[in-house]
């Protein structure tokens, strides 16, 4: 029989876990990103992350900041549906961006479309935002 051996980060570092979380409450506190705004970003980071436990979580926590189901369910699709807004479409851009790192990538058009919507403290909190989100990913993803 093969035994399946998990090491969790969350148990044996809570003071570091617990200093991430925060840093999600105060960047919330600042309410600089729109709520269902905010759950499409961090839906789609865990969609393309391959987290199952985060897309669960955030679809449910959208859906009770009055997303819809529609909305949810082609988001994998943005590019192609008129569901989202100019606004939105620039975030998840970025969103993607930042999620499937390419190094060779010009994240300028990115930007330039970020600031037709944003202010640069907003820009920089969904920068945080989508950082967060894929380092709560990959630590969800390593308990598979």
């Amino acid at each position: 029989m093969t035994t399946t051996l998990s090491i969790d980060p969350l148990k044996n570092h809570p003071t570091v876990i617990q200093a991430l979380y925060q840093a999600h409450v105060k960047l919330d506190g600042l309410k600089l990103i729109e709520r269902k705004l905010h759950h499409l970003v961090v839906l789609r980071a865990s969609q393309i992350n391959g987290c199952a436990f985060c897309v669960k979580m955030h679809i449910s926590e959208a859906k009770a900041d009055g997303e819809t189901q529609e909305r949810l369910d082609r988001l994998i699709v943005w590019r192609h549906c008129d569901d989202y807004s100019a606004q939105e479409k620039a975030a998840f851009a970025w969103t993607e961006a930042l999620t499937v790192v390419n190094t060779q990538a010009n994240l300028e058009p990115l930007r330039q479309e970020l600031v037709k919507y944003f202010s640069e403290e907003q820009i920089s909190a969904l920068t945080v935002t989508i950082g967060l989100i894929n380092l709560w990913n990959r630590l969800q993803i390593s308990q598979h």
